[in-house]
């Protein structure tokens, strides 16, 4: 089990869940009123022939209760049938099982599933959507409503379930001193297509109706929820481990960062507000659906969890029967929040000033059930109430012993007025088999277990802890119950955080950097240096010695601008390079969310979830280098690149401007097209465009993808028109441009169309979401341009390899790198020519085709004609007298008289094609990976 997976047992990873008793219950049955779960009632009270209670099995904390069925529903252990009393329900995660299936029930209830987790790691929660056919991973029910999903792992929760999720998200890094050698499979329950398939049994195990079955996280495999103990323990990576970057191998210092933060998720991305505000969200949908219920004997009562959400009046609704119990409306609240503990515990505090039976507080005086045998309430039913712990003089406290090599997950020790941090270490050394080590070379840490957010407190030595809790619990009965407490060796970590900071003015040193960083960010030079600079993209990357300096370090970046140009701040992960596995080549992922139709932030979603979502890397967050900076060291790598040809033109420049600072200086590159031509995805036969396939199947094609080289060339752009100086009036020549060419370079009509195109996506960038429509658009421009005339012969003059070439009556001159132009046309043709050579991408040879006007370019790409074939060379001369749009890649401008010269780039580029099979398609992309495994993958 993987590191912050939740194992379901009491004991270290990977051990065998065993039973798990209610804590403070004592394994007693219940039988509390609550509201009723979707197709299920209560049943009427157990008459002598029925058992008082259902068999416990090891099912860990759910409190099961008989239920009488309205409709046929599912168990959400075998995922069969269940029919009229042979239901039983658990009152607070809504589990639903077959009485014969209770005994193999290991999942735990959802109010001790915090317990349970081993190393807490927080969700990345996106904005509110919608998900179909999807459910709670707190509550059970299904998604009706908008909900959140974790961006990196399979989670998915109603608004009002986000503050009880599991804070059991996949640990992707090393944080400080963490290392581990050998990761467990970190199972995550339900969710799955219908068609999936028991890894252990071979049948069905996922449902479209309930919660149900369990998946790793790592590899992939599926198991129903009474099979997947019989795994093996240790996780192997599945098909994709050659591709993984292992998150043992990967290190940040991210005390104060976000997971948001550390994964470089789009600020658009983020939700800031607080876990409550979720739940006030949350409160308003359930007052709703208790106001509908027109069941008179039963009453809705607010319930507060203390003092903080009295004060942002953020409260959880309960209904109980209108004679209650004081016991049964105390457990209903502890309920409401997934709190297990022992009702006796707690007591509730009027909200209002209206009248109490027993002053302002039920149980304020430890009073029983039997001496009050009667309703709690008068009349007089209060509003809202607060819930309290009763104050107590002594309690029992659990110290997990964080990253300490001992061979049990925690301790327990009783605790009393007087214990200080110091007392209860000096406790519980000798329990963890410490008792020789000086306790001074300790400290107690308290861990605030967020499902946004995990937060971490060093206890000063003399802290009383028992205050300590009565502190928390008055503020939050909740926080109280997502708090732990650890005890971890008092060695202090050199803290390294790295941050790419991007931006700046090119071409500077490293000492002009730091200076410009003092004036603008302020910077401390003893806490933070510059360790990296990439000068010709103006980008630096700073080692920060401080969490606080850091953090603030990235905010202020992100609002800085420096000779009008936005900062921009990434953080950085370290690769333990030495320590990669032999066979490991991590797949580095950029993924340009703007190309095509607009699919990028599904498939950054899939691939953060099929990958370490340390390997994922989105574009418009500082562009390619951030990435190749955190590869720069890994022996061996590849690079998948979603995107357009602009943006695969994109990351190969900036890989050619960097590749002397990589330790791998040729990475092969795939691509995933999301462009509207896609010419070179289609030459490397990765398809005309992204349409949903699944992201898996992808990154299997990736890995057998065979190698090819091609040629890479580059434009000098030596205008000759003067310009004026800004600063004595002088006309001055524009100063040499240089470009880089992969696909094909045109002149005249085809980059005529082409910044016509460019300029009606500038003015309205949210219309072009469709490749129809920029096809669509394409059509249009050229339309407008049928009756256009542009006597290009007269225009330009043309040298190849150092000789004249004379030029026909053409309108468009296009110089070809790969054998398709304008979305799959053959420019060049099929046609044998004595002329010239066969077209190859790697033969250091351009191809240059004339074009008559935009008909014949429609003809050419329908099919039905070639271009006009010119000249084939390597070196060219292009002299220009009069202004002409030009564009390459894509990428279009109007070009001033002058000189233009092409000719090769540096050494080839190493490409991936994709190798001749059949494309495996799935429905949906959401769906990719639970597909892919529905098809046959799920032993990968």
């Amino acid at each position: 089990m993987a590191d912050g997976a939740r194992p379901l047992a009491g004991g270290s990873r990977g051990s065998s869940p065993a039973p798990s008793p209610l804590l403070g219950r004592g394994g007693k049955s219940r039988s509390l009123p609550a509201p009723s779960p979707p197709r299920a009632q209560p049943s009427p009270p157990a008459s002598p022939q029925q058992p008082p209670a259902p068999p416990r099995g090891s099912a860990p904390g759910h409190g099961f209760r008989r239920v009488t069925l309205t409709k046929p529903t599912f168990c959400h252990c075998c995922t069969d049938f269940i029919w009229g009393l042979a239901g039983y329900l658990c009152e607070v995660c809504n589990f639903m099982s077959h009485e014969k299936c209770l005994k193999h029930v290991k999942i735990p209830c959802s109010c001790i599933a915090p317990s349970l987790v081993r190393v807490p790691v927080a969700h990345c929660l996106g904005p509110p959507g919608h998900y179909k056919r999807k459910f709670c991973a707190v509550c059970r029910k299904q998604l009706e409503t908008p909900a959140f999903r974790c961006e990196v792992c399979e989670l998915h929760v109603h608004t009002d379930c986000a503050p009880f999720a599991c804070s059991d998200c996949r640990q992707n890094h090393q944080d400080g001193h963490q290392d581990h050698d050998i990761y467990h499979h970190h199972w995550r329950e339900g969710n799955l297509p219908s068609g999936a398939r028991c890894k252990v049994c071979r049948k069905t195990c996922g449902s479209a109706e309930v919660l149900s079955g369990m998946r790793c996280e790592w590899c992939g495999i599926l198991a129903h929820a009474a099979c997947y103990v019989i795994v093996p323990p240790e996780c192997t990576f599945g098909r994709l481990r050659n591709m993984i970057l292992p998150p043992n191998r990967v290190r940040l210092f991210s005390r104060n960062f976000s997971k948001m933060h550390c994964f470089r998720i789009s600020e658009s991305l983020q939700m800031e507000p607080d876990d409550d505000d979720d739940v006030e969200t949350s409160t308003q949908g359930s007052l709703k659906e208790f106001q509908v219920s027109t069941d008179s004997s039963k009453q809705v009562l607010k319930i507060y969890d203390g003092n903080d959400a009295v004060k942002r009046n953020q409260y959880r609704l309960i209904t109980v029967p209108r004679i209650a119990k004081q016991e049964e409306v105390v457990e209903a609240a502890l309920r409401a929040y997934y709190i297990n503990d022992d009702p006796k515990d707690y007591e509730l505090q009027t909200f209002t000033q209206q009248a109490l039976f027993c002053e302002d507080i039920i149980n304020r005086n430890d009073t029983t059930e039997e001496s009050h045998p009667g309703s709690v309430f008068r009349e007089a039913v209060p509003e809202a109430w607060i819930i309290r712990t009763k104050p107590k003089d002594d309690e029992v406290i659990k110290i997990y012993p964080a990253w300490l090599k001992v061979g049990m997950a925690c301790v327990s020790i009783r605790i009393k007025k007087e214990s200080s941090t110091q007392i209860v270490i000096k406790e519980v050394l000798p329990l963890l088999g410490y008792q020789s080590e000086c306790p001074q070379n300790f400290r107690l840490v308290e861990v605030l277990m967020g499902c946004r957010q995990v937060q971490r407190m060093v206890l000063d030595d003399h802290e009383l802890i028992l205050n300590r809790f009565q502190d928390i619990r008055k503020t939050s009965i909740r926080q109280m119950n997502q708090t732990r407490f650890y005890i971890e060796e008092n060695n202090k970590s050199v803290v390294q955080v790295q941050l790419f900071v991007g931006g700046l003015p090119p071409h500077l040193a490293a000492a002009e950097y730091t200076n410009i960083l003092k004036d603008e960010l302020t910077i401390k030079t003893n806490l933070v240096s510059v360790s990296h600079v990439y000068s010709s993209q103006g980008a630096v990357v700073l080692k920060i010695s401080c969490f606080s300096e850091a953090e603030r370090l990235y905010m202020l970046a992100k609002d800085t601008t420096v000779n009008d140009k936005p900062l921009t701040a990434v953080v950085i992960p370290e690769v333990l390079h030495s320590r990669l596995p032999q066979n490991c080549c991590p797949l580095l992922v950029f993924v340009n969310p703007k190309s095509g139709g607009l699919k990028g932030r599904d498939l950054l979603y899939s691939f953060r979830k099929l990958l370490n979502p340390h390997q994922i890397f989105e574009l418009m967050n500082g562009g390619p280098l951030p990435g190749l900076h955190t590869f720069s060291q890994i022996p061996f790598f590849r690079i998948l690149v979603c995107g357009g040809d602009g943006t695969v033109g994109w990351v190969l420049g900036a890989l050619e401007e960097v590749r002397h600072k990589l330790v791998c200086s040729e990475p092969s590159v795939a691509i995933l097209p999301l462009g509207t031509g896609n010419d070179l995805g289609r030459v490397l036969r990765w398809g005309a465009g992204y349409s949903g396939e699944d992201p898996y199947s992808i990154l299997i094609a990736v890995d057998e993808a065979d190698d090819v080289l091609m040629d890479r060339w580059t434009i000098l752009l030596d205008a000759q028109e003067a310009v004026g100086s800004s600063e004595n009036g002088v006309l001055e020549p524009e100063p040499p441009k240089i470009v880089q060419m992969n696909n094909y370079c045109g002149l005249g009509i085809d980059a005529e169309l082409t910044l016509g195109f460019h300029n009606a996506r500038e003015e309205e960038p949210d219309k072009f979401n469709s490749r129809f429509h920029n096809k669509g658009v394409y059509v249009k421009v050229g339309l407008q341009r049928m009756n256009h005339t542009r006597n290009l012969h007269k225009e330009i003059k043309l040298q190849v390899d150092q000789h004249e070439v004379e030029l026909p009556s053409i309108e468009g001159l296009i110089f070809i790198n790969i054998p398709s132009w304008g979305s799959g046309a053959d420019l060049w043709g099929s046609d044998n020519d004595n002329r010239f050579e066969k077209p190859r991408i790697d033969d250091g040879l351009l191809e240059v085709v004339g074009v008559t006007g935009v008909v014949h370019m429609g003809q050419v790409q329908g099919g039905l004609r070639s271009g006009i074939r010119i000249a084939q060379g390597s070196y060219f001369r292009l002299t220009l007298l009069k202004p002409i749009p030009v564009q390459v890649d894509g990428e279009p401008w109007i070009q001033p008289p002058g000189q233009i010269i092409i000719s090769a780039a540096g050494p080839k580029v190493r490409m991936l094609k994709k190798s001749k099979q059949k494309q495996k398609k799935t429905g949906y992309v959401k769906d990719s990976r639970t597909e892919s495994v529905a098809s046959g993958e799920a032993g990968r």
